[in-house]
């Protein structure tokens, strides 16, 4: 029974703009913030301070010390953020985050970084929310019901918010192709023109949500 209702108040959220572009902007904030990460280990770059020391930091460096495999953990991390950001292919780029970021929340946790720890647990909400957004595709895949034919209407323009996600994936790696660097910003650095590229990216989603409101029928 609690599974029935749970699904019914998916199915109606389906059918609502208000969740269903909570959804699309939930995908982008998450997938983005596995970009830098995902680069970095990709490009072979220390994930943390050399001079850091403890038990968090010993592990990255010792994991940034095994070269591809730590290559391998960023390359899947940047192809889940893609098909999370770009939308179309989401629901796999959630499966591939989940126990890649269940690993990180557990590691998180045991090794007391707390602030840390608590951000990997909002962010693993909401990847759960994600899943959970797509279950009548995960009951189709395994048998459970027939497959539902999709909304004739959908509520949400997804062609508009894939080619935001695109352009967000654009600029970003646009930037660190042109610096040579990984950005990841340590407070408001007016002085770096890096910074800016983020404000723009940041601003992306609200004019996507305007386009796309502007466009809506209710």
């Amino acid at each position: 029974m609690t599974c029935t209702w749970i699904e019914e108040r998916i199915a109606r959220a389906h059918e609502r703009r208000g969740p269903s572009i909570s959804i699309v902007v939930l995908r982008i904030l998450i997938g983005f913030a596995f970009i830098p990460a995902g680069l970095k280990k990709l490009l072979g770059q220390p994930f943390t301070d050399p001079a850091n020391t403890g038990v968090f930091h010993e592990f990255l460096h010792a994991f940034h010390a095994t070269g591809l495999f730590y290559q391998f953990v960023g390359a899947l991390q940047l192809t889940a953020a893609v098909l999370l950001i770009t939308q179309r292919y989401a629901i796999l780029g959630a499966v591939i985050l989940a126990p890649v970021l269940a690993a990180i929340l557990v590691f998180c946790w045991s090794t007391g970084v707390v602030p840390t720890a608590i951000v990997v647990t909002l962010m693993s909400v909401g990847l759960l929310a994600l899943l959970l957004w797509d279950i009548q595709r995960w009951k189709t895949l395994l048998g459970m019901t027939a497959p539902v034919s999709p909304a004739t209407q959908p509520v949400v323009n997804m062609r508009l918010w894939s080619r935001c996600g695109w352009l967000i994936l654009l600029l970003y790696f646009g930037n660190t192709a042109i610096t040579g660097q990984v950005y990841r910003p340590m407070g408001a650095e007016w002085s770096n023109p890096s910074f800016f590229v983020l404000l723009i990216i940041a601003i992306l989603p609200v004019v996507t949500f305007a386009l796309d409101s502007s466009t809506a029928k209710d």
